[in-house]
């Protein structure tokens, strides 16, 4: 059986159940919830309808990859099969059946064991694809597509280097994660000042930064434990975020309280990447019916970065950023420092996908990119990296022909502070640009093409103009943008074959600070209440 890329076998990795019940009922299903579909989503909140939810029928995962890829399961008379499977083989990591009572040793869970599980199974598949053919051997490789804790186990096979040597880490393609708190959870202090960690068979301690650097072979002093430290690289690790911690309501409601706003109700926005991965931004739950992992977002994003073969970075270099007129006229009149902040927010749709974003951080759902004023107007700071979308130049997705995806850009101030006292002589919002950009993706001889529209300029439609090509033999262009006010920037686009590889700057300062921000240059500090950036 011939393994043609970019079809590789799917193994699919759950998350964390807490309790002995869940744990019984995740193993008594066959595909662990992935199967899950859903049939309501979320409206933008800008929505004028003011609808709650509007019905759209996802069939989940699984069930799209065997309709839409003749993908097909490894179930055969009651029991997974020992025979040989195609590579178009879609495998449910069943780790949780290891501490089930009534098919494991109902012993503690580990994440060193079920890593290396991961391996093994990993080995096994590879047997049962390849059989003794040498030539299938050199071309085998699995995409690990993980949810919440499930992410932790992937990267601690990848990253362990007790569990796996680099030949066992060539046999991953690539790997998606749902959710997975990559830098650690928060609220599990919270959790266990409730008395929920004491019995549990996987223990909340997975999520402690200390506990989480020894499984990923990280130094025990690490601040941070979101880098995957060379041993797989981060083109190749794809991170999926939500922002809609409204909808969690697992554990009464707590989870979401605490966790609160720029988290998908259990994972803080800021612990939900890997430095220097691409990533996307869904107003999706941590789980359940407006979850993050049944949703027609993830599923895009999901299809895209297996199957595409395209990759466009975008990146706002900002030059400019204009003052109201009042403000700079106090300012300028009482010899006074101005302290203001902006929200940076963007929405990326491809045409033909149900009008659906496959990535928007917006200032209403408590996900938009803070800066202070230093901060985005420093040349040596690192630019707000707006996205990654992967796009098919072959089809293969169904959807990406021709390559058009459009851009919304929108750059708003907080509230001014002149000095120490608050500017309330302007508009509560104050937009400093706002637009849709239209872009076309092309291949040429000499490489890429790009061109692009503004919904102000024509329709989107038309090819638009050529965007100047900053260096052609980066593929790297830029398309100006201004507005009436004064605001003057770039939107920078990275054009590459992600199998290519390409760069992808580390910068976890595009996360909206929860608590103390602190300006690069006159050492201002900045608390967040709510939407608004308060000095003290």
């Amino acid at each position: 059986m011939p393994i043609k890329p970019p079809y590789f076998p799917i193994i699919y990795v759950r998350g964390y159940a807490m309790t002995d019940r869940e744990i019984t009922e995740t193993v008594s299903t066959p595909y662990m919830g992935f199967n899950d579909g859903a049939t309501k989503s979320r409206p933008d909140p800008s929505d004028p309808t003011k609808k709650r939810s509007y019905r759209h029928i996802f069939e989940s995962p699984l069930i799209r990859l065997m309709k839409d890829y003749k993908y097909r399961d490894i179930y055969l008379a009651g029991s997974e099969t020992s025979e040989r499977i195609p590579a178009k083989s879609i495998i449910i990591y069943r780790y949780y059946e290891a501490i089930e009572k009534d098919f494991g040793s109902g012993n503690t869970f580990s994440m060193i064991e079920t890593a290396r599980g991961l391996k093994d199974l990993i080995h096994k598949i590879r047997d049962q694809v390849c059989g003794s053919d040498e030539n299938l051997w050199e071309q085998f490789q699995v995409y690990l597509v993980a949810h919440s804790m499930g992410g932790l186990i992937c990267r601690c096979f990848l990253q362990n280097k007790s569990i796996s040597t680099e030949s066992d880490r060539k046999l991953v393609r690539k790997v998606f994660t749902y959710g997975t708190p990559h830098n650690g959870i928060e609220s599990s202090s919270f959790a266990s000042s409730l008395g929920w960690q004491s019995g549990l068979n996987v223990p909340l301690g997975n999520f402690n930064r200390k506990t989480m650097a020894k499984y990923l072979d990280l130094p025990n002093n690490a601040e941070r434990v979101d880098t995957l430290d060379g041993k797989f690289t981060p083109e190749r690790f794809f991170c999926l975020v939500g922002t809609n911690y409204k909808d969690y309501d697992v554990a009464w409601g707590w989870s979401r309280r605490f966790a609160g706003e720029m988290s998908d109700g259990l994972v803080l926005i800021k612990n939900a990447t890997v430095q220097g991965a691409p990533r996307a931004f869904v107003n999706r739950s941590h789980s359940g019916p407006y979850g993050i992992v049944n949703s027609e977002e993830g599923y895009q994003n999901l299809i895209r970065f297996l199957f595409g073969n395209v990759r466009v970075d975008g990146v706002l270099k900002v030059d400019e950023l204009p003052l109201p007129p009042s403000v700079k006229k106090k300012a300028e009149r009482d010899n006074q420092i101005v302290y203001v902040s902006y929200y940076i927010e963007s929405t990326v749709a491809t045409r033909g996908t149900f009008s659906l974003k496959l990535s928007e951080r917006h200032r209403d759902m408590c996900s938009a990119i803070l800066r202070t004023r230093d901060e985005t107007l420093d040349p040596d700071a690192n630019p707000p990296k707006l996205f990654s979308v992967f796009l098919d130049t072959e089809n293969k997705t169904k959807q990406d022909f021709p390559l058009v995806f459009s851009v919304d850009i929108v750059v708003s101030a907080t509230d001014y502070v002149i000095g120490n006292g608050f500017w309330n002589k302007h508009s509560d919002v104050e937009y400093l640009y706002r637009n849709t950009i239209t872009v076309t993706v092309g291949k040429e001889e000499a490489g890429w093409s790009l061109r692009y529209t503004t919904d102000d300029m024509d329709w989107s439609e038309k090819k638009g103009s050529l965007s100047e090509c900053v260096n052609s033999n980066e593929n790297l262009f830029h398309i100006d943008l201004q507005s009436g006010k004064g605001f003057r920037g770039k939107l920078e686009l990275k054009v590459f074959s992600p199998d290519a590889g390409g760069p992808s700057p580390t910068d976890s300062s595009d996360i909206p600070p929860s608590g103390p921000v602190t300006s690069t240059k006159d050492n201002s500090i900045y608390y967040r209440i709510g939407n608004t950036l308060v000095s003290i």
